[in-house]
């Protein structure tokens, strides 16, 4: 069970203010595991911030429109701190989508070299929504105190493929990235604020995190 972790108050995490979703459940579920956390789009605050989340819900072409508006694209892959992005947070992490107004790819911030994609092989209802399995591929910190087969919470319509930066898989008729890690920037596929026990250990774990920790995959 994940108890409350008392941070001091220069240990600030910060939930960037993306203007595409609700930021409610993230802010509910982190203010349950410390008092030190704050939504904020203003720059100097994210900067200043020890760990930041990204969150997101919708488009990639709204996400990043919203980001550039906030000036906050060109910001968010020179942070040195943890940064975890979380469902469209991910995805925008990562090189470019397909999920396009148009033909073309939209272009995201490049912090994770990889891309999003739609789904080619699911037979499966889309978007992928509900409780599903993931499979932690490697050890890493974010996946610190829990075991195999968890189940956790999924509401997404397009995937990041498996690749080296994969540090957890799921299957929804193909099998894709649960997970993605490169250097400080790590990216979840699914809700954890909406995964219950397994979500609140995972965003514990995240608030260990310090910038000088060796995140790597």
């Amino acid at each position: 069970m994940t108890t409350s972790i008392d941070h001091s108050a220069n240990d600030m995490t910060v939930i960037i203010d993306t203007g595409v979703c609700n930021l409610t459940s993230v802010y509910n579920a982190m203010k349950r595991l410390t008092k030190h956390v704050a939504i904020s789009s203003d720059s100097d605050v994210i900067q200043q911030a020890a760990r930041v989340i990204l969150p997101g819900v919708g488009s990639a072409h709204s996400g990043m429109a919203s980001l550039s508006k906030k000036q906050l694209a060109n910001l968010i892959p020179t942070l040195k701190q943890p940064v975890l992005g979380i469902c469209l947070g991910m995805q925008l992490l990562t090189n470019e989508s397909e999920e396009s107004t148009s033909t073309d790819t939209i272009n995201c911030l490049g912090c994770i070299p990889t891309t999003v994609n739609s789904f080619i092989q699911t037979r499966l209802p889309l978007p992928h929504m509900g409780w599903n399995k993931f499979n932690p591929t490697c050890l890493h910190p974010i996946f610190k105190n829990l075991t195999d087969g968890e189940y956790v919470y999924f509401v997404h319509g397009f995937n990041v493929p498996i690749s080296e930066y994969t540090i957890a898989n799921c299957d929804y008729g193909e099998t894709f990235s649960a997970a993605i890690v490169n250097k400080n920037f790590i990216g979840l596929q699914f809700h954890p604020e909406k995964s219950g026990a397994i979500g609140s250990q995972i965003l514990a774990n995240f608030l260990e995190m310090k910038e000088e920790d060796e995140m790597a995959s």
